[in-house]
């Protein structure tokens, strides 16, 4: 398997690690290393892993070698761990594994307010699910959300309150705000964040001059 279709990279150091608690168990070599995604803590996944036998691995799963060492990754955890990157920690006393992940879980914003109506036009809809459903849930952060266009597939926003500026705009957007949107509203598959969050830029919507 070469580098470009592998799902995981493991760092020298961390294989070292992994390979070092291998070779404890009297049955080292039967062992693999099975990593899984198995539910979400914050604004990032939550793990497992720990040595299984490898014969014992589930039959869809995907198993990659690195080094002498066979990783067994469950098939609904492949995509959720593509291009991760496993290594140790900077602790000097006691470097612990880590696992640095680019993909991040997508959970929806859910209020208690009604769905829209899925007869009326798109951009109504997406502005009833901003108002009965996103608002009142980033409320409680002190943040709002306002629809500034639909054009096409793609939701335009503004968030404002505590939400402008706020380093986990980008996480609010991508993992609260679009699923919701793109959820209750299928003719919506994508949602673009139009705040000026930072000073110096305009990147405000302007209808035929986005980028």
């Amino acid at each position: 398997m070469n580098d470009q279709s592998r799902i995981l990279t493991i760092t020298e150091r961390a294989l070292a690690r992994l390979e070092e608690i291998r070779r404890r168990e009297p049955d080292a070599d039967e062992l693999g290393l099975l990593l899984e995604v198995v539910g979400v803590r914050g604004t990032d996944y939550a793990y497992e892993m720990h040595l299984v036998v490898l014969d014992l691995a589930p039959a869809d799963a995907v198993v990659e070698r690195h080094g002498d060492l066979h990783v067994v990754v469950p098939a609904d955890s492949v995509e959720k761990l593509r291009g991760a990157v496993v290594d140790l920690s900077r602790d000097l006393l006691d470097p612990t594994l880590r696992i640095d992940n680019p993909n991040k879980p997508s959970p929806t914003i859910l209020g208690e307010g009604p769905p829209p109506d899925p007869s009326s036009p798109v951009a109504e809809q997406v502005a009833h699910v901003i108002e009965r459903q996103i608002n009142p849930a980033i409320a409680a952060h002190g943040g709002s959300c306002e629809l500034v266009a639909v054009e096409d597939q793609t939701a335009y926003v503004r968030l404002g309150g505590g939400c402008v500026g706020c380093g986990l705009a980008s996480v609010t957007l991508s993992q609260g705000i679009e699923a919701t949107i793109v959820a209750l509203v299928p003719e919506i598959s994508k949602v673009v964040d139009v705040t000026d969050h930072a000073a110096g830029t305009n990147p405000y919507y302007e209808p035929n001059q986005k980028k």
